[in-house]
Formats: C-alpha cells, structure tokens, sequence
C-alpha cells in the first residue's frame, strides 16, 4: 500500500499540510481524487448521512457536485494530536436555480498508519447569500 503524505504523528507542519491537501483535493470536485485521501472502509457522518467505504464517498461526492454548483471551499486547522486532525471550514456553492448559500462547519478527522483518514465527522449548517456576498 502506497502511504498517502504526510504521516502521523502530525507536526504543525505537516497538518497544516494535510489540511491543505484535502481543501485542494475537494476544490477538484473529482470524487475519484478526493477519495484517494481515505481508507478503504472510511467512515463518514456528512450532516446527517453516514457512508462506509471509499465507493460510497465516490458516489456521494458526485451527486453533491450535480446540485451543488460553482463549489469553492476553504479550510482552516483547528487542532491536532498523533494521528487526528480538527479543522473548520467554509464553502460556498450555487444550485440550480441559480441561488448562492454558504456552508460552515467543523470535521474531525482520524488517520490510520498510512496516512488515509479512517474516519470523518463533518458538521455543517449553511445560509443564503446574495451573490455580492460572496468571499470565496
């Protein structure tokens, strides 16, 4: 198995990396990419979705992304120990119809030896926002 950098324990440095890594990776919206960052048997709370496994998360992502247009996301480290990362994050998108909503939350983040995150609880809560509104 190929380990996916950096590796636990984290350092400053390298969560700070890691958390720059997986804002990259979503800002892709390719699913395929972004679930490169997970075990095989991650587990996800997603609001109030729970998924298991890296298919689901696949399947997940792309149907976000059919709804959730023009999506920009930033993340910001909140805390860190050995192997679990803390961040909080912000994202905006539009939906079909046009109307623009910023998204807001937390995700606790669990890595296993490799550096594959084995587990992911996100909270999140959004708002409308008119299009001037708009940061990201």
């Amino acid at each position: 198995m190929k380990n996916k950098e950096p590796l636990q324990p984290f350092t400053l440095e390298t969560a700070l990396q890691k958390v720059q890594g997986g804002e990259d990776a979503w800002n892709s919206r390719d699913p395929k990419r972004i679930a490169r960052n997970y075990s095989k048997n991650t587990e996800w709370r997603n609001r109030d979705i729970f998924l298991i496994g890296r298919k689901a998360v696949v399947k997940f992502l792309a149907k976000k992304w059919q709804k959730e247009l023009d999506y920009k996301l930033k993340k910001e480290l909140w805390a860190f120990t050995d192997n679990r990362i803390a961040v909080r994050f912000e994202y905006e998108y539009r939906n079909l119809k046009g109307d623009w909503f910023r998204a807001y939350g937390n995700e606790n983040w669990e890595f296993d030896e490799y550096g594959l995150m084995i587990k992911r609880f996100a909270s999140i809560n959004e708002i409308r926002i008119k299009p001037h509104e708009r940061r990201l």
